[in-house]
């Protein structure tokens, strides 16, 4: 039986919204179980120095919900794959352009 679990994030900078006065992020963002101390990729939170947005989720990232994503500039390849969500930017590492007959 699958479990389906809802991700947080981290990120590795932070801004505020000049209309309702949130903390939304900004980088390099990163999927994170809120209760674990570190992403689902692995990364410690607190030597990487990443902020924790318990408050956002992680499909509020990608430009198309219209949610927290205005100042995101990269997704971790390694927790979007984990989360089930690739975005354009993340391509897959090779791709055979000429196959053979």
């Amino acid at each position: 039986m699958a479990v389906s679990r809802s991700y947080a994030v981290a990120a590795s900078a932070q801004w505020r919204d000049t209309e309702d006065g949130r903390r939304l992020p900004a980088g390099e963002v990163h999927a994170w179980e809120p209760g674990r101390n570190q992403t689902v990729c692995g990364v410690p939170l607190s030597r990487s120095r990443l902020t924790r947005f318990p408050h956002i989720e992680w499909p509020d990232t990608f430009p198309e919900s219209g949610g927290a994503a205005d100042r995101v500039q990269r997704h971790c390849r390694r927790c979007a794959s984990v989360a089930g969500r690739r975005d354009s930017d993340i391509r897959p590492r090779w791709q055979r352009t000429n196959p053979r007959p």
